[in-house]
């Protein structure tokens, strides 16, 4: 399955994001920062880089739903999401 990358511009910018604060939490610890805030920091960008995920899969979903794509099934899409737990 491929996604026309337009779909997927606001999930591009959140993996950017995710990206500076994965850079952010490298320099925090580097700097011998709090360790509270680092986890913060940690569960922040997990979080947002499993929304990227999930978004994704629901494009992914949505094009193969409107192509008749019988490659994906149900159940192999459902494996994807799956995978993010």
């Amino acid at each position: 399955m491929v996604i026309d990358p337009a779909e997927l511009v606001a999930t591009l910018k959140r993996l950017k994001r995710v990206q500076g604060q994965i850079g952010g939490i490298i320099t925090m610890i580097e700097q011998g920062r709090d360790c509270e805030d680092i986890v913060t920091q940690v569960a922040a960008a997990s979080k947002a880089l499993d929304r990227a995920g999930f978004s994704i899969i629901a494009t992914g979903l949505r094009a193969c739903v409107l192509s008749g794509d019988s490659e994906y099934d149900a159940a192999h899409m459902e494996k994807l999401f799956l995978s993010l737990a």
